[in-house]
């Protein structure tokens, strides 16, 4: 196994072991209509059909688990705009344990009543005036609960990289040997943990992390061989996947095992997200739609006659939606 401050394939492995029988093991999808606006075969890994509507639900449940019984009992704090709010708060439940979530207030309604409704307490913030970190600090200190990194903590990184343990056997199953495979990216949690499950199962297939232009951390650090951080002042509507940069223990993974990173436009990701819709039949949110983006969009980015693609995660308000399919 490995040390406090590092994950490696056994970890994921156990990680698929505590998941078994609690995780959806979501399908490979694909679309003709598709594969000729991509100019390949382009197959779908929809983890927006994941519980709690996205891939944080592997991750949470797995550092839940993980946790000894007197820990866990005390409860779990954790910091999110929604979708680790939501793995969290669902793990937690179906543990027992009590669980606090702090979100900031302009996170999307949809995700902030959706973790109320799986029992857990949300805390709100003021983004620009009050210190989440100082919050939680607090929280965590009066009543004993074990924060849940969103993405820079082993047993999230190794939960996420269960889904790569199941691209690998799936595309194994197809006769497909070598391919990209895009995963949206913010800290890196699922891109690394995707690329420790390939590289042990799938060597012949690449992770490769995508992200919204202006937030493209991953692929600049990737490039310059050091963290790059993102200006701070930015926006976009894909809340799912903005963060600083890439996490301490996500970003030696990603050097050591990615291809080069993509980034998509806001529009580009309503495009995908009705293109999704309309030939998927699945509701994918902006940040889970870049991945897909960049397939469609980006094809000479692209190595191969099949790309993999994650669409990360589907909790998206219905005004959103209407935004996408207007757009598309």
């Amino acid at each position: 196994m490995a040390g406090p401050d590092e994950v490696n394939i056994d970890d994921v492995r156990a990680a698929a072991l505590r998941l078994d029988g609690v995780v959806r093991r979501t399908p490979l999808l694909s679309s003709p209509f598709l594969d000729a606006i991509a100019g390949r075969r382009v197959l779908i890994k929809p983890e927006c059909l994941q519980h709690t509507g996205s891939f944080k639900f592997r991750g949470g449940y797995s550092a839940v688990s993980a946790l000894p019984p007197d820990v866990c009992a005390r409860g779990v704090i954790a910091f999110s705009s929604g979708n680790h709010a939501q793995g969290v708060a669902m793990a937690a439940r179906m543990h027992g344990a009590p669980c606090v979530i702090i979100m900031p207030r302009d996170a999307p309604r949809l995700k902030i009543e959706n973790t109320r409704e799986l029992g857990a307490e949300v805390v709100l913030y003021d983004r620009e005036g009050e210190d989440r970190d100082a919050i939680g600090a607090r929280l965590a200190s009066e009543r004993g609960l074990t924060l849940i990194k969103p993405f820079d903590e082993p047993h999230v990184i190794a939960g996420q990289g269960t889904t790569g343990l199941e691209i690998a056997a799936q595309t194994r199953a197809m006769g497909v040997e070598r391919a990209d495979v895009l995963v949206c990216c913010g800290g890196g949690g699922l891109t690394s943990g995707i690329a420790l499950a390939l590289e042990a199962e799938a060597p012949g297939l690449r992770a490769r992390p995508v992200e919204p232009e202006g937030f493209d951390d991953a692929a600049r650090s990737l490039a310059a061989g050091r963290i790059e951080a993102n200006a701070p002042g930015g926006s976009s509507i894909c809340d799912a996947i903005l963060t600083p940069a890439p996490g301490a223990l996500t970003f030696p993974i990603m050097q050591r095992l990615c291809g080069p990173g993509l980034s998509v436009s806001d529009d580009e990701a309503l495009r995908a997200m009705a293109l999704a819709a309309i030939r998927l039949k699945i509701v994918a949110e902006p940040g889970g739609a870049v991945a897909l983006a960049a397939a469609l969009m980006r094809p000479d980015q692209i190595i191969g006659d099949t790309v993999v693609v994650v669409v990360s995660g589907g909790n998206t308000d219905p005004g959103m939606m209407a935004r996408a399919l207007n757009a598309g």
